[in-house]
């Protein structure tokens, strides 16, 4: 790579006040152009990202603006600039490792879906009367005696013992598995 142009700062101080900021202005708009282009392609092999680099580099030029009396009086500013953005994407760099470094710990939750005994439950209890469905599920699924049913449900316990019997007999027809000799 050819040595970086530096656009070398005016040394001239105006009396006025606004002529000093328009002479920086000046000279920080001249350096710009002359290193911005470079710095960018050095930043960009950096990080691999013309884009990211970009913005890199567009923060570290907007750095050296908010301090650029102090700035433009070294040797070399194009220096403090590109060390600046080098600095800048060694941190978004470390920071998308760590990222990646968690990311790769995780674990997906990976659940099956329902096997086809799973899809033949549902399907007979969706084909059960209500209250019987309900005794079943409430009974078998959610672990409630026979009392507890029916004083949810405000009934006789005899009732829910009725239902989940009547239930139960419901499903076991609609579940029945055929006998391996049955199906030859």
């Amino acid at each position: 790579m050819t040595a970086s142009p530096v656009v070398q700062q005016s040394t001239v101080s105006h009396t006025v006040a606004g002529d000093t900021v328009s002479a920086d202005r000046a000279d920080f708009n001249g350096f710009y152009a002359a290193n911005v282009a470079q710095v960018t392609a050095q930043i960009r092999a950096y990080v691999g990202d013309l884009a990211e680099a970009e913005d890199l580099v567009a923060e570290a030029f907007c750095r050296a603006l908010a301090r650029w009396g102090a700035i433009s009086a070294y040797d070399n500013p194009a220096t403090w600039v590109r060390r600046v953005a080098w600095n800048l994407a060694t941190s978004r760099l470390r920071r998308a490792a760590v990222v990646r470094r968690f990311l790769r710990r995780q674990h997906p939750a990976t659940t099956e879906g329902p096997g086809p005994e799973r899809l033949d439950l549902e399907q007979a209890l969706s084909e059960l009367n209500e209250r019987h469905r309900k005794a079943v599920i409430l009974r078998y699924m959610a672990g409630m005696t026979s009392a507890e049913i029916a004083e949810q449900e405000g009934v006789a316990e005899a009732t829910v013992r009725s239902w989940l019997t009547r239930g139960k007999a419901a499903l076991a027809e609609r579940l029945r598995i055929a006998d391996f000799e049955e199906q030859r």
